[in-house]
């Protein structure tokens, strides 16, 4: 059952409060001085406290319930406190809920809006508590792959991605060809190098060749080398990459800009583990575990007469499914420290741009953003505008206050993370749970 903790020294307002929650199906408990409230909340499972600011010790400058709410704050971040004050200085409120304080309400209460903050705010609390839960089931997981695995230091949080590192370690052992999907900068090198890390093949070399970075009339010898005089500048004979990741495993990235002529070449290798060097009649043979990344539709480039079929289910025996940066918002701030190091903060405006932002260009435009920061920033403080990243404020409406709308749609987005989606929206944690209570709308978990 849903516990409430009022703090009060007026044994008419603990008894109040205690019926009006009671007729709700609230149990309370109560406290007569800052001691017992403190000492309640170590014995008890408190889910909501209602603290009095104005205590007989000191009626008029409010000093031992901020104290009371300072220590509640230390010991238990996550728990909501709502503020009963009998004195009116508007400023000392504002600055405590700014401090984390839920809400603040002046005696004599309004019963109807006091029943309607608790009733949300334990609504909050229950869905902020599962979030929790998930994470930490997550964070237990993802432990857990990082003990039986080989993650190549690989730095993630988000769910979705590890749904694909976790493929790709099951995938590892299975001696079959394995497609890495997603857009430019998303990571799709790292994903393959796990696969490697937990293959049959780990002891022998990975190598990686960018299909996109060579010239067409180049591709050819370097994935199976060249003869001596095969073409212009060829003094010499040279391996190609199928001979020098021979026993361990060829990563083709960008595999959707290969020529016909070098996918037909391609094919032979895959069916039979046999090319010949460009310029040479000599067969040769090779045992590679080949792996291949696009970010193109190959699907369409098929249609298009661009890329073979038979090679695109060779190549795509397995597919993993790299999502964008943007999918996978629980990434972005642990890569960007990662990226900061140590020697560097964010402050909170920077942690906000860098969740609304899009990232197009994936984890490389982060990094890239990082680095510019670590370069332009002042004294190890990282603001928006050393990441090149625009400060976030709240949308510009004739309310000033953002609708059901865009809240709800900032709330699936951040998957009902109160402090992501209201760095979205440009209001602090607290100002979203007085809009969410206003508007009636729950978190999702």
């Amino acid at each position: 059952m849903r516990t409430v903790l009022v703090i009060d020294d007026n044994p008419a307002v603990t008894t109040a409060l205690a019926v009006l929650l009671s007729l709700n199906e609230i149990r309370s408990v109560s406290a007569a001085t800052p001691g017992e409230g403190l000492a309640l909340l170590e014995r008890e499972a408190i889910d909501l406290v209602i603290a009095d600011m104005n205590f007989h010790l000191d009626t008029t400058s409010g000093e031992e319930g901020i104290a009371l709410f300072r220590a509640i704050r230390a010991r238990y971040p996550d728990l909501p406190v709502i503020l009963l004050t009998g004195w009116t200085r508007l400023e000392t409120a504002v600055e405590l809920v700014k401090a984390g304080a839920a809400d603040y309400l002046a005696k004599p209460w309004d019963d109807q809006k006091l029943l309607a903050t608790v009733e949300n705010l334990l609504e909050l609390a229950e869905s902020t508590r599962e979030v929790t839960r998930l994470k930490r089931a997550r964070s237990k997981s993802q432990e857990a792959l990082r003990t039986r695995f080989d993650l190549r230091q690989i730095v993630f949080s988000d769910s979705a991605t590890e749904r694909v590192i976790e493929l790709a370690c099951q995938v590892a052992r299975a001696d079959l060809p394995v497609l890495i999907t997603g857009p430019n900068g998303a990571g799709k090198e790292r994903i393959a190098e796990i696969v490697h890390a937990n293959s049959a093949v780990r002891s022998g070399p990975f190598v990686a060749v960018n299909c996109g970075a060579l010239p067409h009339d180049l591709i050819e010898a370097e994935l199976f080398g060249a003869d001596a005089g095969a073409y212009t500048g060829a003094n010499k004979a040279r391996e190609g990459r199928f001979e020098l990741a021979d026993g361990g495993t060829l990563f083709l990235d960008e595999i959707g800009n290969l020529p016909l002529s070098g996918q037909i070449k391609l094919l032979r290798v895959l069916e039979t583990g046999q090319f010949e060097r460009l310029g040479s009649g000599r067969t040769r043979s090779v045992k590679v575990r080949v792996l291949s990344a696009t970010n193109a539709d190959l699907p369409a480039m098929i249609r298009d007469g661009r890329f073979r079929e038979d090679l695109y289910y060779r190549l795509n025996v397995i597919e993993l499914a790299l999502p964008p940066l943007r999918d996978r918002p629980d990434d972005i701030l642990p890569l960007a420290l990662h990226f900061l190091g140590e020697d560097a903060r964010l402050t909170d405006e920077s942690r906000a741009a860098l969740l609304v932002h899009g990232w197009p260009g994936n984890v490389r435009e982060l990094k890239n953003a990082i680095q510019r920061a670590r370069v332009l920033c002042r004294d190890g403080v990282v603001h928006p505008a050393d990441l090149g990243l625009a400060v976030v404020r709240a949308p510009a409406r004739h309310t000033d206050e953002p609708d059901r709308a865009a809240i709800e749609a900032a709330l699936a987005r951040a998957r009902g993370v109160i402090s992501q989606a209201a760095a979205e929206l440009g209001l602090s944690r607290q100002a979203l749970y007085r809009r969410l209570e206003k508007l009636g709308i729950s978190v999702p978990a």
